[in-house]
């Protein structure tokens, strides 16, 4: 094993040149991990990035033995097509990369609810691939009397996640009672996951041209079944590789409904999330199933070795219908793999640990 002294780690996230030039590893929203960190005997150092000043970081990076990211793709305009060419060039070179956008780009999409449809956490899930799509095969599910639950390919914050329902019953059957193609004019109930958003009632054509949008440059949209139970809350698993290192629970979430017979305007506002270690008594069957069952299952399915696997992620959670014997089932609406925080403070020495053994990893093999 490489002597830990030696072992540098870098930790990137968005900033200014400013804050490059002002970084320490004391004051960041970061501070706490690289003081696990040094604690291993690690030499850990901020990297600030920016597309302003990309090169600079480059360099920095092809000086270290590892980098930790946490950069949003989407939030605040954020592009991350020249920090992933980056990350990849010094992956390629023997520097240890968590996130590897490769990785990004497997599980981290919403897609993947539509490839692991079939495994247990799995739902009633379509995959639109463009927007002719979305228009011949949404109605037929609509005419059925589903609510649905749409999401662009990538997003965060709820953006380009809907709800959507018939605003009224109808009779859209043919003669062997099969649901008919719905006309463009038909009513529905809308509503963005966006924070401050409500319901809305508008035509279906003028809904899909509010999809449209997220179809450009190769988008798409996943259509999962609306789960009854949604205002029950969710469970945000928080894992390092294969482990399940915390908790979050959110009671209300962006979706729910308003009380019955309250106008839409009265739906819950979102509430804060509560934070919680991987012992939290109502978290182990789920931790279970995720560890023993789920995870390895992705893995499988996406070819994606334990190592590979990013050193922070989460999976969302919400409560399924209950099975034969009374017992909660959970339905997986979101992973998160590109810029994961806050986390709770149980993942924290996970986090430095498995960063460690990653890189000095990846210090052998260049040897």
């Amino acid at each position: 094993m490489t002597d830990k002294s030696t072992t540098r780690i870098a930790i990137l996230y968005p900033g200014n040149y400013e804050a490059r030039q002002n970084a320490t590893p004391e004051n960041n929203r970061f501070s706490q991990v690289f003081q696990a960190l040094t604690h291993l005997g690690v030499k850990a150092e901020p990297a600030v990035y920016h597309n302003d000043f990309s090169e600079e970081v480059r360099h920095q990076l092809l000086q270290v033995d590892g980098v930790l990211v946490w950069f949003n793709p989407l939030e605040g305009g954020r592009d991350r097509t020249i920090l992933d060419s980056i990350l990849r060039e010094i992956a390629a070179r023997g520097v240890f990369v968590s996130t590897h956008p490769d990785i990004i780009l497997q599980m981290g999409t919403k897609e993947v609810l539509y490839l692991t449809r079939d495994m247990g956490w799995g739902s009633d899930t379509h995959l639109y691939n463009t927007i002719e799509e979305l228009r011949q095969k949404l109605p037929l599910l609509l005419a059925r009397g589903e609510i649905r639950v749409l999401k662009q390919y990538r997003g965060n914050g709820g953006v380009g996640v809907w709800k959507v329902e018939l605003a009224a019953p109808l009779a859209v059957v043919d003669e062997h009672g099969a649901p008919k193609l719905l006309p463009l004019g038909t009513r529905v109930k809308v509503r963005h996951a966006k924070r401050g958003s409500v319901e809305e009632e508008i035509e279906l054509g003028d809904f899909f041209n509010l999809c449209e949008p997220y179809f450009a440059n190769a988008g798409k949209m996943i259509d999962q079944v609306y789960q009854p139970r949604l205002d029950e809350g969710m469970i945000r698993c928080y894992l390092v590789h294969q482990k399940v290192v915390g908790f979050g629970q959110q009671a209300i979430n962006a979706l729910c409904p308003a009380p019955p017979g309250a106008p839409p305007t009265e739906a819950p506002e979102p509430g804060p999330r509560l934070y919680h270690p991987p012992t939290m008594p109502q978290g182990q069957s789920l931790k279970r199933k995720l560890e023993q069952e789920w995870v390895p299952a992705l893995q499988q399915l996406l070819g994606i070795e334990t190592e590979r696997l990013p050193i922070l992620w989460d999976a969302d959670f919400l409560f399924g219908p209950k099975d034969e014997s009374g017992r909660d089932t959970y339905v997986l609406c979101e992973i998160n793999v590109s810029s994961v925080a806050p986390f709770p403070d149980s993942a924290i020495p996970f986090i430095a640990q498995a960063a460690l053994v990653r890189t000095q990893a990846a210090k052998q093999k260049r040897r």
